[in-house]
């Protein structure tokens, strides 16, 4: 099987990974990401993904290298990482008492042959209606600040999420069954894999 690479310095996406109980090894892309065009959230993820795969990928002799990205909308606008603890509260004000969509972009390319396989994932995520004490509290919690839309969904982010539509792991950043479903394309199995290493 050949090694995996993720392009990614994303500790959440890389313990998704290690979860699998694959071995990978990191290699942050470094790539700015592409700008906005106009395109659809789930275009938009897809071609962040691939091309920070593919930077990666231009980088390493062969494996097949991982990219990711995760972008959070709220009635048709991105919701990034908030700059300051301003814009979190901001973003957590909006988020409360509604439901947007949470799009990962993940793309999977095989450093030798160049091939690509990617893919959008979306999952609806609610936000029960939260009180300017709890936003104030979370963003004092600093965990909202290195995060698109401002939350976690893994850590004290759970606690401001009423319910989802969709995978779970697509919000905390890696669909580990879209990954699984790519990985595929290039006869790379993930339980096969885990079998095979015990």
């Amino acid at each position: 099987m050949p090694k995996l690479i993720l392009a990614s310095s994303s500790p959440r996406r890389s313990e998704l990974l290690a979860s699998l109980g694959l071995e990978f090894s990191i290699v942050p892309s470094t790539v700015p990401e592409p700008a906005y065009n106009g395109e659809t959230p789930a275009d938009y993820g897809k071609k962040l993904a691939m091309a920070k795969a593919t930077s990666v990928a231009l980088e390493v002799p062969e494996g097949l290298v991982i990219g990711a990205d995760t972008i959070v909308v709220l009635d048709g606008q991105v919701l990034g990482k908030p700059q300051d603890p301003a814009e979190a509260r901001e973003m957590l004000t909006r988020l409360s008492g509604q439901t947007h969509t949470v799009y990962t972009g993940i793309a999977v390319v095989d450093a030798k042959t160049r091939e690509i396989a990617a893919e959008t994932v979306e999952t609806q995520v609610t936000f029960r209606s939260l009180s300017k004490e709890e936003i104030d509290d979370y963003v004092a919690s600093g965990e909202p600040l290195d995060k698109a839309g401002a939350y976690g969904i893994q850590r004290l982010g759970g606690l401001l999420v009423s319910r989802i539509n969709g995978c779970y792991f697509n919000v905390v950043g890696l669909p580990l069954s879209a990954l699984d479903r790519l990985l595929k394309r290039f006869d790379y199995a993930i339980l096969l894999q885990r079998r095979d290493n015990h």
